[in-house]
């Protein structure tokens, strides 16, 4: 019995999200299709973690147990070819059998995308945030920077959280430039349910002035989902990167 961990790359926009879902497309069941056409059977497949509708990835991790005898490199390709255009399997390795790709990821990373012009620019069509005002990365960076620690995170997840325990510890947040795309990244040990996005509509928030890099902390320590900005919307959003041990 193999173990492998693959390294998926996907856009979102025609998902219902990662996890599959009776009668919806998803990039776990479209997955699935392919590896059974491939394996004879349809394995189960251990994804790091849920996505929403229309979000996308460039590091999506996923394993699957398998006894058939093929290499890493052969998988890829053998993947590859019965994978829609959308989706990509960008890396493969063996791993140990108890590896799991949820339960053994020791952080994560993010990135949320703003397209930062006076005219849309078709290419970023549902892979980036519009947005037409000014906007000051440099401002935005300092409020990025307030995130980073351990923090009880429970003003960023999404209303109606039944979680106990909301405390995250983030490494690195913060907000660069490049020409019109401004990219907001986060990497931390664990996410709540919104919580990037909740915090990227915050960072929109600042932008716009209702709020300044020092209100974070007052936001952190509110535990309140009313004292914060906006849930941007989900086709800025891009995991990034899934790191272990």
């Amino acid at each position: 019995m193999k173990n492998f961990l693959l390294t998926i790359a996907y856009i979102g926009t025609r998902y219902h999200g990662y996890q599959v879902q009776k009668n919806l497309i998803t990039v776990a069941g479209t997955f699935q299709d392919a590896l059974e056409d491939l394996l004879g059977v349809r394995a189960d497949i251990t994804g790091c973690s849920r996505t929403d509708s229309g979000v996308h990835a460039n590091g999506y991790c996923l394993n699957f147990r398998t006894d058939m005898k093929i290499s890493p490199q052969s998988l890829i390709m053998a993947l590859n070819v019965r994978l829609p255009e959308d989706i990509s399997v960008v890396d493969c390795r063996e791993v140990p059998i108890d590896f799991h790709a949820r339960y053994s990821c020791v952080r994560k990373e993010y990135l949320y995308l703003f397209l930062n012009s006076h005219f849309p620019n078709p290419f970023y069509h549902n892979r980036a945030m519009f947005f037409p005002h000014p906007m000051d990365e440099k401002l935005l960076d300092r409020a990025a920077k307030e995130f980073t620690g351990t923090h009880d995170f429970k003003a960023f997840c999404a209303s109606g959280c039944t979680l106990k325990n909301t405390t995250r510890t983030i490494f690195e947040s913060g907000v660069t430039r490049q020409g019109d795309l401004v990219t907001f990244r986060i990497c931390g040990d664990g996410f709540l349910y919104n919580m990037v996005r909740i915090i990227a509509g915050t960072l929109i928030e600042v932008s716009k002035g209702r709020f300044t890099p020092e209100n974070v902390k007052e936001m952190i320590l509110s535990r309140d989902r009313t004292k914060t900005g906006m849930t941007a919307p989900p086709h800025g959003l891009y995991l990034n990167r899934v790191f272990y041990e």
